[in-house]
């Protein structure tokens, strides 16, 4: 492996780090990196917290090859794995581990995935239609759009892209692969650039975004291997343990709310002034709502400009039980909420 491809500046690291803290300063703190990636995050975990031991996951082998050289210097502390995050408890057992007390989520598409060309994900640089994360296996991009039935196309355009002129990109590319197969980047965004009315192209940044992200998701089975990933982290969450998850659209951050906030309250009845054994909120929300980045955070990158970041801590469980008093408010504590900022940012990927 050559240089270090890709350049790579962590999203809302201070804010991560200081939302983890708390845990990542529990006694022999075991911190998971469910997205890898090039490793920044988890160098900087390593750095503020000397006792931490690190599992940093990834589907990509030539992100992992990177972080282990950029994590070589913490020797035995980290533990570097070719994963799905929604493998986690195979990973933890593997390991002689039962639970975590820090996690972070990064989502959506790396540095090194979105800047080499040769990967597919951009739809600004001509490229094979790959799009896999993980280049050892599964179905490509170009596979889904020269062989699913343009049905299935159009479900994909839809539910994982949220594009409401699928049905004109489908018919657009059903078309051309009747003539020749489609095999690159450029060609599928011509197409949908062209597929789409010339009023909707003149806002909201590339019109191929949508589609691009449609498939992706697609390809890599991205959001059923976050519906998975998300309740196994947070039941191997110890207690007083800290997770942090950043989104990049609207699909993503719909599943972390559901499934953060669903923790968060009680299951018994509203009427009793304690909680019922085994009915009581298992999370505590440290954010109000999704957080967004500040100005100066997009500004000196510009591909945190949809991030939507959610945290909560897993509840002491000493502190649950029947004798227990039951709150009257419940709000998010634990974090410096921000306030949310009138600027409104597209949903979708960073800059490609």
């Amino acid at each position: 492996m050559g240089e270090l491809r890709g350049t790579h500046v962590p999203v809302l690291l201070e804010r991560c780090l200081e939302l983890l803290a708390p845990a990542l300063d529990l006694p022999e703190a075991v911190h998971v990196d469910f997205t890898l990636g090039l490793g920044g995050h988890a160098e900087a975990v390593l750095e503020r917290h000397p006792d931490v031991t690190l599992i940093g996951l990834d589907r990509d082998t030539e992100a992992l090859t990177h972080s282990r050289r950029r994590l070589a210097r913490f020797g035995d502390r980290v533990h570097l794995v070719h994963a799905v995050y929604d493998e986690l408890p195979e990973v933890l057992s593997s390991l002689g581990l039962a639970r975590f007390h820090s996690g972070l989520f990064d989502l959506g598409v790396s540095s090194l995935q979105l800047d080499e060309a040769d990967r597919g994900f951009a739809y600004a640089q001509d490229a094979p239609l790959d799009m896999r994360m993980d280049q050892s296996r599964g179905v490509t991009a170009e596979e889904v759009v020269n062989s699913y039935a343009p049905g299935d196309l159009v479900r994909i355009l839809r539910h994982y892209g949220e594009e409401k002129f699928a049905p004109r990109v489908v018919s657009a590319i059903v078309r051309e692969r009747e003539m020749a197969r489609i095999t690159s980047t450029s060609k599928l965004a011509d197409l949908v650039k062209a597929a789409i009315p010339a009023a909707a192209r003149r806002t909201g940044g590339n019109p191929a975004k949508r589609t691009f992200q449609a498939l992706r998701i697609e390809v890599n089975g991205e959001l059923a291997a976050l519906e998975s990933a998300l309740p196994a982290a947070l039941d191997a969450l110890a207690p007083k343990g800290r997770l942090v998850v950043m989104s990049y659209q609207s699909l993503e951050d719909r599943i972390v709310k559901r499934e953060l906030t669903a923790r968060a309250r009680s299951t018994g009845p509203v009427d009793l002034p304690v909680e019922l054994p085994g009915t009581g909120p298992t999370l505590r929300l440290l954010t109000r709502g999704s957080e967004p980045p500040s100005d100066d955070e997009v500004a000196e990158n510009p591909r945190a400009a949809s991030v939507k970041l959610r945290a909560a801590e897993r509840i002491d469980e000493q502190a649950t039980g029947a004798d227990r008093e039951r709150p009257r408010l419940s709000a998010p504590q634990g974090g410096r909420g921000r306030p949310r900022r009138p600027r409104q940012h597209q949903e979708g990927e960073g800059e490609a």
